[in-house]
């Protein structure tokens, strides 16, 4: 159960007009009153002798017995409260009830206070019912609301027991805004599957991922066809923007603008410059300042892109693992940009889960503890170089370098699952293991053909190379030899040992160093971990052309460090585990 307390207002009138009406686009039916202050309050939508006017002047009696100078600017207040789509259809004996115990934990009209305020709860809906109450109290004095909106979701947890509902948890006040009763109407009569809000937060956080400035920001709001308002102050300098989709209109046929704050809280002009709030070289470079590192794509490209994004994400994930707060809190908020960036240049067959994790994802995005803005320049460069690269083709080595970020990105995800419900941020939590079930699925996708390819060169290798392969298994993996050679994904692993070794590094120690960072027990298939490890460890291609399209060196090479295990990590938190 969802209660909302809507801004104050100044007209009653206005408000039963509303309430009473047809709705925005017809949706309201039979409007009429469940529950009021007094049990003969009138009911304009019952009784065909009453009329707005009288409830109205009712409601507004002890306004209006106020010297003018007393009343106040806004005295309408209006609280909405909402059941699950999942839940029964409750009867007006029940929304009155519940009407009368949100009054009462509101401070509207406390129990056994015979001079609160006056109000009245109307229903034209199945699922939900609006209350409307004047502020100044019968003796004359106002309403004491403060925090009226976290005791009524206080409330609603209760009802949801009392009523057998869903059990929702209480917001923390960083959640963006639920689409209205309207909005959500508009879009299904015509044909919309998202509202304008959902599309213009999709569309705005894009804009954001990796931007560097303001002017940036507005170019890729104005590039993808969106309306633009600035709001400027008489100095010049600018307040704040609104935006709008070109064919989303009110009935006097203009465009509906939604300002940055209505759509999420980050997306507010202020809080998006907090993100490049502190220029440095990190966060300004574009990925074509990268030296390139031999046998790997062209540094401009969609697949180094991903490289980049994979080795910062895997630094955010020891970050989020092991760091303060608020340096944890900067890089799982740019983890979300990352996968924004990730979703507006993925392929066609990742592109559904990845937009879904992403917008699953952003919620997990902000809590109320602050983030540190700063350490997080390394994964905002990141989703920089995922947008400048352009769209991913999807195969080849575009393809095989996503299905390694998507996995990297998981274990991220997760980690940050893990931070939230240890900070006890339950909506988030569920939120970022929502973001890790689309991700998976993406990784399905993506590793598909890489895989199948990588396995073909494995069973290409000659015999006496396939033979060393499985003996320097058995040497560092006894215990685990026999399970990954019996795995539909041991030839590629043997291929990328043959690579591994033809680039100049050590095999054994490439793979024990592999093995360290992470259980490997509980995953479904030993050799997919393996071969992503080993590949972005080694910096070998995601996916040669050919068995010897390898990197070389003169020296054995030091292994970069892969994924850590996370302390209670099970096999649930691994993306192979359901692959």
């Amino acid at each position: 159960m969802i209660p909302r307390v809507q801004a104050r207002g100044k007209r009653t009138i206005g408000l039963l007009h509303y309430l009473y009406g047809p709705g925005t686009h017809e949706e309201h039916t039979d409007p009429h009153l469940v529950a009021a202050w007094d049990g003969l309050a009138p009911d304009p939508g019952r009784d065909p002798d009453a009329t707005y006017g009288d409830l109205q002047r009712l409601l507004d009696q002890p306004v209006m017995a106020l010297p003018r100078s007393r009343r106040p600017a806004e005295h309408v207040w209006h609280l909405s409260v909402r059941a699950a789509p999942e839940d029964p259809v409750l009867s007006d004996e029940q929304w009155g009830e519940i009407a009368r115990r949100m009054v009462a934990a509101t401070g509207i009209a406390p129990d056994g206070d015979d001079a609160a305020c006056r109000w009245a709860a109307v229903r034209h809906a199945g699922d939900h019912v609006h209350i409307i109450a004047t502020v100044v109290r019968e003796d004359g004095r106002q309403a004491r609301l403060r925090q009226d909106g976290k005791r009524s979701q206080a409330e609603a947890r209760k009802i949801e027991i009392d009523y057998g509902l869903r059990r929702l948890t209480s917001g923390d006040g960083t959640a963006a805004r639920r689409p209205t009763s309207a909005e959500l109407h508009k879009a299904r009569r015509e044909g919309r599957e998202r509202t304008a809000r959902e599309e213009l937060r999709e569309s705005v956080r894009h804009a954001v991922a990796g931007a560097a400035s303001t002017e940036e920001f507005f170019d890729r709001l104005a590039g993808v066809g969106l309306l633009i308002r600035k709001r400027v102050a008489p100095s010049g300098d600018l307040l704040g923007y609104k935006v709008a989709l070109p064919d989303d209109r009110n009935k006097d046929d203009e465009p509906v603008f939604y300002s940055g704050s209505k759509l999420a809280p980050d997306l507010s002009l202020p809080r998006i410059r907090e993100r490049w709030a502190q220029p440095s070289e990190a966060t300004t470079a574009t990925s074509s300042s990268q030296p390139e590192q031999p046998g790997l794509p062209d540094v401009t490209g969609p697949a180094f892109a991903r490289r980049r994004a994979t080795a910062a994400t895997w630094q955010a994930l020891l970050i989020i693992d092991r760091g303060a707060d608020g340096n944890a809190a900067a890089q799982i908020a740019a983890t979300a940009e990352v996968m924004d960036a990730l979703a507006k240049t993925s392929a066609a067959h990742t592109r559904a889960e990845l937009r879904q994790a992403a917008s699953a994802f952003e919620r997990a995005s902000r809590s109320r503890l602050k983030a540190v803005r700063g350490h997080d320049r390394a994964l905002r460069q990141a989703a920089r170089d995922l947008v400048h690269s352009g769209p991913a083709l999807g195969r080849g080595e575009d393809g095989a370098s996503t299905a390694m970020l998507i996995d990297m990105a998981f274990f991220a995800v997760t980690a940050a699952a893990n931070w939230h419900a240890r900070k006890q941020h339950s909506q988030q939590a569920v939120a970022a293991r929502q973001a890790a079930d689309h991700l998976r699925a993406a990784y399905q996708a993506a590793a598909a053909q890489p895989m199948a390819a990588l396995r073909q060169r494995g069973r290409h290798l000659a015999p006496r190379v396939q033979q060393r392969q499985t003996d320097l298994l058995h040497r560092v993996l006894p215990e685990l030899a026999s399970r990954v050679r019996a795995e539909p994904g041991w030839p590629a692993l043997a291929a990328t040992l043959d690579d591994a070794q033809r680039a100049g590094y050590d095999p054994v120690a490439l793979l024990a160093e592999a093995t360290r960072r992470r259980e490997l027990h509980t995953v479904d298939s030993i050799s997919d971990v393996l071969v992503w490890r080993l590949r972005r460890s080694a910096h070998l291609p995601a996916l040669p052309d050919s068995p010897h399209r390898t990197t070389t060196a003169d020296n054995r090479r030091t292994p970069s460090p892969a994924p850590a295990t996370h302390p209670g990590t099970s096999s649930a938190s691994n993306p192979t585990r359901q692959r």
